[in-house]
C-alpha cells in the first residue's frame, strides 16, 4: 500500500456566510480546489430571492468568485461546475448569466433537476471543482 502525501486546506471565505452544517466552504488537496455546494444565503443562513433562479445564480456565482479567490484560484480555473435546479425549464437563463459573467469560461458541466434543495426557497445550487 502507498500513502499519499497530498495537502489538504479547508477553506473558508469571510465574505460568504458561513456554511450551515459540518463542511468548508471548499478544501483545496494538491492543485485542485473542491468548492461545496452553495445556495444563496444571507449572513443569517436565510434564502435570498426565494424562488428567484436569476437573482439566486447571480449571489451563487459571486460566492464562488470569492471562494475561488481565497483558495488562490479564480473562474478562469473552473474545471467542473454541477448546477442543481428545482425546474429544469431554467436552464436557459442559468446558462445565460454564467455566459454573462463569465465570457469564454466553458467548464465540464452537469444540470441535474432535483425535487427539492436543503433550504426552503432555494430554487439552485452549484458545486464547482478548479485548480488553483
Amino acid at each position: 500500500m502507498t500513502t499519499l502525501d497530498i495537502i489538504r486546506t479547508e477553506v473558508t471565505s469571510p465574505s460568504v456566510p458561513a456554511p450551515r452544517g459540518h463542511f468548508s466552504h471548499a478544501v483545496t488537496a494538491g492543485d485542485f480546489v473542491y468548492v461545496s455546494g452553495l445556495l444563496a444565503l444571507d449572513d443569517t443562513g436565510a434564502i435570498l430571492h426565494p424562488g428567484d433562479i436569476q437573482a439566486q445564480t447571480t449571489t451563487i456565482l459571486e460566492a464562488l468568485e470569492s471562494i475561488l479567490e481565497t483558495a488562490g484560484s479564480c473562474p478562469n480555473h473552473l474545471i467542473r461546475l454541477t448546477v442543481y435546479v428545482t425546474d429544469i425549464h431554467q436552464r436557459a437563463a442559468v446558462s445565460a448569466l454564467r455566459a454573462k459573467r463569465w465570457p469564454g469560461v466553458r467548464p465540464a458541466s452537469t444540470l441535474v433537476e432535483v425535487s427539492a434543495l436543503a433550504a426552503e426557497g432555494a430554487v439552485i445550487e452549484i458545486d464547482a471543482v478548479a485548480i488553483h
